[in-house]
């Protein structure tokens, strides 16, 4: 079942162009990745898959809603994990969660315990009445995890889920997104880390200036370029090794 479908995407920024018309699907249950440079469109992108701004052309649709006509619906069955850390500095990393499910309309009655699970999840009980001054950047990541879930979302976004992270957090959040993907989730994510896509994408979306150039899974992609999804990347974004984070 085809969960997003994109045709012809465009988004303009005054005389930039960050999307410049891609097409694509994204099946329920798989994990999509976005890889690219900075500046390739992957975030503005995905700003247009979760309704956070319409396309300057082109069209895409989630659930089979439009997402320029039907946003509402959408957010209610999303999850979005956003690069910055947007967590509320006064509140504590249970309030965190409660708060945050009042946006979905979730009662206190329902939202302590989900909130107790999801903390469960990502291992952060025994921080559940800190303020999250105290969490080191990869407990905020876990959280930001946990606050994406709270409704039980069909599908989730996240941009840069492990970004700035040590690779022990690192390999915690990829823990987390495969289960995740086992009860049946839809994950669509953007990285820099090509490990990650190789462990946990069933297939990747390679974009440069705007553009999407290639299409499959990093396995395939391997194959067909005779290199590992590194090389892979370099040659298709016409990059060296040491442009690759720039």
């Amino acid at each position: 079942m085809i969960l997003i479908k994109a045709e012809d995407l465009v988004k303009h920024y005054g005389n930039f162009t960050a999307v410049a018309g891609i097409s694509f699907e994204i099946m329920q249950g798989e994990c999509f990745g976005f890889l690219g440079p900075n500046g390739a469109g992957k975030t503005t992108a995905m700003g247009m898959i979760y309704c956070f701004m319409p396309p300057s052309s082109g069209s895409v649709s989630v659930f089979g809603l439009d997402t320029v006509k039907q946003p509402s619906d959408i957010k209610r069955r999303i999850g979005v994990m956003p690069q910055d850390e947007s967590l509320d500095p006064d509140l504590s990393v249970f309030e965190n969660l409660i708060v945050y499910a009042r946006y979905f309309d979730i009662p206190k009655r329902l939202s302590e315990p989900k909130s107790w699970e999801l903390l469960d999840f990502v291992e952060l009980r025994d921080k559940a009445n800190v303020n999250i001054k105290s969490l080191s950047g990869g407990m905020k990541r876990r959280l930001l995890l946990a606050r994406a879930l709270i409704n039980d979302p069909d599908l989730i976004i996240m941009d840069e889920p492990t970004v700035g992270l040590d690779p022990l957090s690192r390999h915690a959040v990829w823990e987390n997104l495969a289960h995740i993907k086992k009860k049946g989730r839809t994950i669509v994510l953007t990285t820099h880390y090509m490990e990650e896509a190789e462990k946990i994408c069933d297939r990747v979306a390679i974009m440069n200036a705007g553009r999407v150039i290639e299409t499959d899974s990093p396995s395939n992609l391997m194959k067909k370029y005779d290199g590992n999804l590194e090389e892979v990347y370099l040659t298709l974004t016409g990059r060296t090794l040491r442009e690759r984070d720039l």
